[in-house]
């Protein structure tokens, strides 16, 4: 099952960030990003959080699960969509925790 269009929306409404957090198609499901960063994924219309050490003691007893085969298990936080504060603050601690994405390489002409 891919996650709905409508659950993306939903996300992105209820952070608030306007522009900041934007969203990309990829297999079927979505990653989320903030400010560039990617933050987590939407899958089976669930809010899978990049795992960070800025956020662990907010999500103590979240459920944890792989997003997609092969992944590591990352915090569910579902339960924090209809929380704006506390999914601002979620998101925007593990936005900062993150580095910056390494610049695409241009290819060799």
């Amino acid at each position: 099952m891919s996650t709905d269009r409508d659950f993306i929306d939903y996300i992105v409404e209820q952070a608030g960030f306007g522009a900041d957090l934007t969203y990309r198609r990829m297999f079927g499901e979505y990653a989320l990003y903030l400010d560039e960063k990617v933050i987590g994924f939407a899958c089976d219309n669930c809010f899978f959080l990049k795992p960070s050490n800025a956020v662990i003691a907010e999500l103590e007893g979240v459920p944890r699960r792989p997003p997609y085969p092969g992944a590591q298990n990352y915090p569910v936080i579902d339960e924090f969509l209809d929380d704006t504060e506390m999914l601002r603050m979620i998101l925007r601690k593990t936005e900062q925790a993150l580095p910056l994405p390494k610049p695409k390489r241009k290819p060799k002409t």
